[in-house]
């Protein structure tokens, strides 16, 4: 008999009549009804991919440097990534460091094998920012059947509180110690989970500090060395 955690863990969704019922006052007295908001991206999913990172839910469009995962310029994925694997922060920002590159990101998650969405496809935001503490999540990520179309995928990552929190509750499993992992099961398949520090600003620790968990994960997962940039002939 399957344990509960590897059962398909179905997408929960709040009662219909709760998703208009989130209002703010516009300064007048009265109460506007904050909209339920659908995941605006595709997830990016790789031929051969083995590792699945997973935020929590994109920003608002306002604050987009690029149509891709971790588009905001106050948030430092794509710098640790950089930091990481090439010894540089700025490698995946355009020359002008305003927006990140979307075609360099996706080719070296491509070329790595770096899954990438959201565990939340429908939130509804309780303030207008950028932070996860005021997202109400709707409806989660079908992980199961986001997995079914990565076969080779073996772990997956979550990348802060909001993230990890909302994957736990879907898929019944404990939540690791930030830097931690734990092993889950999920439709027939174990996978191992990997809580990583959030990305974002709003979380206070350095970003080289933040870099060495990540660090430590892509290794684990054999992304180290082997996407690493290697010397040319000769060097």
């Amino acid at each position: 008999m399957n344990s509960d955690n590897e059962r398909r863990a179905a997408p929960c969704e709040v009662p219909p009549e709760r998703k208009c019922g989130r209002t703010e006052s516009d300064g007048r007295g009265s109460r506007e009804p904050r909209m339920p908001e659908r995941h605006p991206l595709e997830p990016f999913l790789p031929s051969g991919a083995r590792l699945l990172m997973l935020g929590s839910f994109p920003p608002q469009r306002k604050r987009w440097s690029m149509d891709f995962f971790y588009p905001n310029l106050q948030n430092d994925m794509w710098r640790i990534v950089g930091h990481v694997f090439f010894g540089d922060r700025h490698h995946f920002l355009r020359p002008d460091r305003k927006a990140f590159d979307r075609e360099r990101i996706a080719s070296f998650c491509a070329q790595c094998g770096i899954a990438l969405y959201d565990t939340a496809e429908e939130v509804i935001r309780l303030k207008d920012n950028a932070s996860d503490n005021f997202l109400e999540v709707v409806r989660e990520t079908d992980l199961a059947a986001l997995l079914d179309r990565i076969p080779q995928c073996c772990a997956v990552v979550t990348t802060g509180q909001k993230a990890t929190d909302t994957l736990c509750r879907a898929v019944g499993c404990a939540a690791p110690p930030v830097g931690g992992s734990v092993a889950f099961a999920l439709a027939g398949r174990t996978l191992r989970l990997y809580r990583m520090p959030s990305s974002s600003r709003a979380y206070p620790r350095s970003l080289e500090w933040k870099a060495e968990f990540y660090r430590a994960m892509f290794a684990a997962c054999g992304m180290l060395p082997a996407c690493a940039p290697q010397p040319e002939d000769g060097a």
